[in-house]
């Protein structure tokens, strides 16, 4: 038997069994408690990672729409009759659904009468902005600079700013120009 250092020889050093209960309920209430704080904490990170994974989603739609728009616009206002039909062309690929349609039955007039004119148009972006998203549709207002010379300017370039509001759906992975309109 053993026996503490400065008791009598008779005390035992085996703690008794109320106490050992006591102690195992303190640990076994503990380890309970981090366990807790464990889940909690892994939930909520969890949630978290999923909040930026949507986040980025998002952000990257915004992209894509944003691109798809400024290329749609820019191809809309670079016509140069040397090259009307590729000039027509950019605009068509990027186009869909009803606009698309209208656009391409018009364009062998819109040929005939950019080489008719001499018509050489040039513009650049100078803002676009998403007014609405969601998963498979976007509307987005851009507004560009340029200039338009042909016969009737005396082939003399003239200035023309134009704001336009695009339409587009998402069509097997792209974003398409759906509408286009002229917009104050």
């Amino acid at each position: 038997m053993e026996v503490a250092a400065g008791r009598p020889g008779g005390d035992s050093v085996t703690p008794s069994k109320l106490g050992l209960f006591h102690l195992n309920a303190a640990l076994y209430l503990l380890a309970m408690v981090v366990a807790c704080v464990c889940v909690v904490g892994g939930v909520m990170s969890w949630q978290r990672y999923q909040e930026r994974a949507d986040e980025r989603v998002e952000q990257e739609r915004y992209g894509d729409v944003l691109k798809a728009a400024r290329t749609e616009a820019e191809a809309f206002v670079n016509i140069d009759y040397r090259s009307a039909e590729e000039s027509i062309d950019r605009v068509a690929d990027g186009a869909t659904g009803d606009f698309a349609k209208q656009y391409r039955s018009e364009s062998t007039s819109v040929v005939e009468l950019v080489k008719e004119n001499e018509s050489v148009m040039t513009g650049e972006i100078l803002w676009a902005g998403v007014v609405d998203v969601d998963q498979d549709s976007a509307t987005v207002l851009v507004a560009t600079s340029g200039t338009v010379a042909n016969v009737q300017t005396d082939n003399r370039a003239t200035v023309r700013n134009f704001r336009l509001q695009l339409e587009l759906q998402r069509v097997k992975g792209r974003w398409l120009t759906s509408d286009l309109q002229f917009v104050g």
